[in-house]
């Protein structure tokens, strides 16, 4: 053969290896990017503003106390006063409050509760320490909801939250490539059953095993559900157009965009307003404050409006499927009917998508 031609020939195959090779790095590249952009802009420097915190009392030293630290705090706190202690246990047990300090001449106290964010306390305890020590006397801290006792930092649940988030979207690339010879409403139901699967999973290890969840167990296992199912179901929808860039918006939507708004490390009063926007209506955030009040605060500090959170969610992600439907019906069949082998494309679109969700986990 003549090595000119030779040449000729194996020149576009290595141009076509490498454009190939660099597309695909792409993913990975972006992944990286947003990971970065996403997590050092949430968590890189947790700084108070609009901490609610009060004071305890009515008489005249009491709200020069409250206003003294306000001046001084600027938009770090919004400091109230409260006529009782009672009010002020009343308020942190609804988690309208950080913290309440007691002043004392002889033993001032804070309350707090740090099943809320524990972050948050601490920085609501680092305020009024600060506030003894001019005072010369010793901090007592009172917490009336410390976590449990196999959660003894108080982000178990976030770990927990992190484990439904890879289960729940590492799924999905399977599920729309290897059951792409199924139809979309048996991928569906195969999506709610891996749901099911995911969320006991997650039960199972944040309760009998580790002890983050020491009751409530059905509870918290339907809003692992209902947080996995919407997951699944948008994701599955998704794949209809997305195909291989599935993972990477799933990523971005559950992982950058969820993790860091989801309240489990810094709420929203130590994070910039971006993430503590998308803390209001985000479905980490949902889950985990949904399972915050089940456990801490008898269900009663806005549980309901997180379960709609999910319940929307999970409404998208049945919006998405028939957005899918209806796509799919337009586009032609990519295999002969009643066909059970992949063609040669989807194999290899499997075995891509395989590789991203691995790079994604």
């Amino acid at each position: 053969m003549n090595p000119t031609t030779a040449s000729t020939t194996a020149s576009p195959d290595l141009r076509h290896t490498l454009g190939h090779l660099l597309t695909h790095l792409l993913t990975p590249l972006l992944m990286c990017l947003g990971m970065a952009l996403a997590y050092q802009g949430a968590f890189h420097q947790p700084t108070p503003h609009h901490l609610k915190v009060a004071v305890v009392g009515q008489s005249p030293q009491a709200l020069g106390l409250a206003q003294g630290i306000q001046t001084k705090a600027g938009q770090a706190l919004d400091v109230g006063t409260l006529p009782s202690r009672a009010a002020a246990e009343q308020q942190l047990r609804d988690r309208e409050l950080v913290g309440a300090f007691l002043p004392d001449a002889g033993s001032p106290q804070l309350l707090v509760a740090s099943a809320n964010s524990g972050t948050s306390a601490t920085a609501a305890e680092q305020v009024f320490r600060q506030v003894a020590a001019v005072q010369g006397t010793p901090l007592q801290v009172t917490d009336l909801a410390p976590t449990a006792p196999g959660d003894p930092t108080g982000q178990g649940l976030f770990f927990l939250l992190v484990a439904l988030s890879i289960g729940s979207y590492g799924s999905v690339a399977v599920i729309g490539t290897a059951g792409a010879a199924l139809s979309l409403r048996l991928r569906a139901v195969v999506g709610v059953a891996t749901a099911l699967v995911v969320s006991v999973i997650g039960l199972v290890t944040a309760g009998p095993v580790f002890h983050v969840v020491d009751h409530d167990y059905a509870a918290v296992w339907a809003l692992s559900w209902l947080y996995s199912a919407g997951i699944v179901l948008i994701g599955i929808g998704l794949h209809s157009f997305l195909k291989r860039w599935t993972t990477l918006t799933l990523m971005v939507l559950f992982v950058m965009l969820n993790f860091t708004s989801s309240g489990g490390v810094f709420r929203p009063d130590l994070q910039p307003g971006f993430f503590g926007a998308l803390h209001h209506f985000w479905n980490g955030a949902g889950f985990v404050e949904g399972a915050r009040d089940l456990l801490y605060f008898g269900g009663g500090a806005g549980l309901g409006g997180r379960v709609l959170a999910l319940a929307l969610w999970l409404v998208a992600g049945l919006l998405t499927l028939l957005g899918a439907a209806w796509y799919e019906r337009r586009q032609p069949a990519v295999a002969a009917p009643g066909a059970v082998a992949l063609p040669e494309a989807v194999r290899v679109e499997v075995e891509e998508e395989e590789e991203q969700a691995a790079v994604g986990v």
